[in-house]
């Protein structure tokens, strides 16, 4: 008896149309990955650029790799990012649930539809449920290929445990189209007939992202050219069921070094692993994008876009087909840049939480603080440690104070610091002109260089030969007392 049609109709019919649709279809199996944040980037970029929909999935059908936890990583990443979706388990939809695990009777109608139409069939045989072509793959006769209806369903009935396999044409070729690789033909015999429906009525992941890619009207398919194996079986299910094919976009990896990819396992960083380092969120995007993507045209020369440029600038042609390789130096070469091109007060807020990690007196100024360090940092993590003296006057060897560029030794810094203390004592005005004033003023007075006066100053002020900012600021931002009490300790070292 034909199987009732009705409730495919109507499946169909709720398919949205019209306008470019991608979705990001992560499985919450832990963290996210560089590579999983390009492919997010690249479906969202896709959908801005056109004026289309972005959707967000989750793939949770492989139940023993799920993480827990896992989904909200996926959730606070995106919006961190700034790639919002219009659709998904969280915002709704009109072609949810976006959740796999809540369209299992969805995938089980389609599978024993395709049995109806003699794309696939019922095997009982004890094989493994996964079978990914490995790349050594031979066809091995399966007897169950050829059971007749009426058999299949008596065993069935029996209750044998079984599964749906699809049914691979055994000759002739498959040739699909991808928007990076171009036409890729393959020999059908080279295919194996993959699992379709595993035993506890689950999907197989290949299965589940064809029907769920049309059923939610998917046009645009981003993923890693990994799963260029698997495009010959996607485009036979589609054709089984007589659907249009959406546009592949199978991205090269991105790679540690020439010869591995980048893995958790081999310490790669994810996503929240870069965030704690100290690398800004717009840093690393802008990165991101370039790993195997670059701007056409009269943008070619071009580094740095923000979020909504990116979008503006984006298109598929600039993929490339080889792998990229992250190299933490230009992702922190990036950082730096968007560092330093920050307004005054956002740098400020970004960087208050890393130095009070070190500077707990709330008596000093972070404000002051953050402005010498902007021009002088690359990673936010770096901040701590290039302010804690500003907290505690590190110890240090009177050796700090010999300088040969600026002329100083232990007796020139022993001499220039008698001086500056009795004249800061004296001044009326404690702030960074009038502090200024006062030392290039001592300076000329005992006919020294500012360098030679300046260099003794700031190494009794922060006990560190490398500091952000020079012997003045310090010494504005210690405050008077502070600041002389520093000196003095100086000199005393330098007079034992």
């Amino acid at each position: 008896m034909a199987m009732d049609m009705t409730y495919f109709n109507d499946m169909e019919a709720k398919i949205p149309r019209g306008k470019v649709r991608t979705r990001f279809a992560p499985s919450p199996t832990g963290y996210m990955h560089v590579g999983n944040l390009r492919t997010a980037l690249y479906t969202w970029l896709i959908a801005r650029s056109s004026g289309g929909a972005f959707i967000l999935r989750i793939e949770d059908t492989d139940q023993g790799r799920l993480v827990e936890g896992a989904v909200d990583v996926i959730y606070r990443t995106l919006a961190e990012c700034g790639l919002t979706h219009d659709e998904g388990p969280d915002v709704g939809g009109p072609v949810g649930p976006y959740i796999q695990s809540q369209r299992r009777d969805t995938y089980g109608r389609y599978a024993h539809l395709l049995v109806e139409k003699g794309c696939a069939y019922y095997c009982f045989c004890e094989k493994t449920e996964s079978e990914e072509d490995s790349g050594g793959f031979h066809r091995a006769a399966d007897p169950c290929r050829s059971l007749s209806p009426e058999e299949a369903r008596a065993r069935m009935e029996a209750g044998e445990p079984y599964v749906i396999r699809q049914r691979i044409p055994e000759t002739g070729t498959t040739t699909f189209h991808d928007a990076i690789f171009g036409d890729i033909t393959v020999e059908n015999a080279t295919l194996d007939d993959q699992v379709l429906l595993k035993r506890d009525g689950l999907p197989t992941y290949n299965f589940a992202n064809v029907i769920d890619d049309h059923l939610m009207g998917i046009t645009h398919v981003v993923r890693g050219s990994e799963y260029l194996s698997s495009a010959p079986k996607y485009d036979l299910l589609y054709q089984s069921f007589g659907w249009d094919v959406p546009t592949y976009v199978h991205c090269s990896p991105v790679m540690r070094d020439q010869h591995n990819k980048m893995s958790k396992r081999h310490g790669d960083p994810s996503y929240e692993d870069l965030k704690a380092q100290g690398y800004l969120t717009e840093a690393i995007l802008n990165y991101v994008a370039l790993l195997g993507w670059s701007p056409r045209g009269e943008l070619a020369e071009r580094e740095m876009f923000t979020l909504p440029e990116l979008a503006e600038a984006f298109d598929i042609a600039g993929i490339s087909k080889s792998p990229a390789i992250f190299d933490i130096d230009k992702l922190t070469h990036f950082n730096a840049l968007y560092l330093r091109a920050m307004s005054p007060e956002d740098f400020h807020a970004a960087a208050e939480p890393y130095i009070r990690q070190s500077v707990k007196n709330p008596g000093l100024d972070t404000r002051s603080i953050a402005a010498l360090l902007q021009a002088r940092c690359e990673k936010l993590t770096e901040i701590p440690e290039k302010v804690d003296f500003f907290e505690v006057l590190p110890a240090y060897g009177t050796d700090l104070f010999t300088n040969k560029k600026s002329k100083t030794n232990e007796e020139v810094s022993r001499r220039m610091l008698e001086s500056v203390i009795p004249a800061l004592e004296e001044t009326a005005e404690w702030s960074p002109e009038a502090i200024h004033g006062c030392l290039t003023g001592l300076a000329e007075k005992l006919e020294v260089k500012n360098a030679t006066l300046m260099w003794p100053v700031r190494i009794a002020a922060a006990g560190r030969a490398v500091t952000p900012g020079g012997a003045v600021e310090i010494c504005c931002i210690l405050g008077r007392d502070e600041c002389l009490r520093r000196l003095r300790v100086g000199l005393e070292m330098l007079e034992a």
